[in-house]
């Protein structure tokens, strides 16, 4: 046998007075079959096409998983389920890190959004050069005398 998520009777009980209701159209196939199914994909991070047939139809869990996620549905589930319970001491957060090549953001050329006259002006704005004075040295003595070597230093 597989290794599929199921919701518990507990889980169930806590979860399906949120779920709407009276909805006009056909009627909705098992909640908590399909519930189950969504988030086994969500847990595993499987393609939606690859839901195993025992949750369903993969159309019929995709389908209700976006419906819903558009709706508002998922957030107004959650925030109810949040507020019943009681706040726990210890929270884990699970992320992922992609990296990506310096240059995938854009095509060639860089972006093609042009900038305003008013945009462009105060960038140009941030990038004078402002000599740093040494302590004890006149920053014209300095600049004549030092001019190849870095005792001038530019800030943006």
């Amino acid at each position: 046998m597989r290794d599929l998520f199921w919701l518990s009777d507990e889980a169930w009980a806590a979860l399906e007075p949120h779920l709407p209701h009276n909805l006009p159209g056909k009627p909705c196939v098992d909640d908590r079959r399909v519930i189950s199914g969504i988030l086994h994909i969500l847990k595993t991070g499987g393609r939606w096409r690859d839901v195993p047939s025992e949750y369903g139809p993969a159309k019929t869990i995709y389908n209700r998983y976006t419906r819903w996620a558009r709706r508002g549905v998922w957030q107004r589930i959650f925030a109810k389920l949040a507020a019943a319970g009681p706040t726990p001491e210890e929270l884990a957060l699970d992320s992922s890190n992609v990296k990506a090549h310096r240059s995938a953001s854009g095509g060639k050329g860089g972006s093609s959004v042009g900038r305003s006259a008013s945009h462009t002006a105060a960038e140009q704005r941030k990038s004078i050069v402002w000599p740093m004075v040494v302590a004890g040295s006149s920053p014209l003595r300095e600049r004549r005398a030092t001019w190849p070597t870095s005792r001038w230093l530019c800030r943006s």
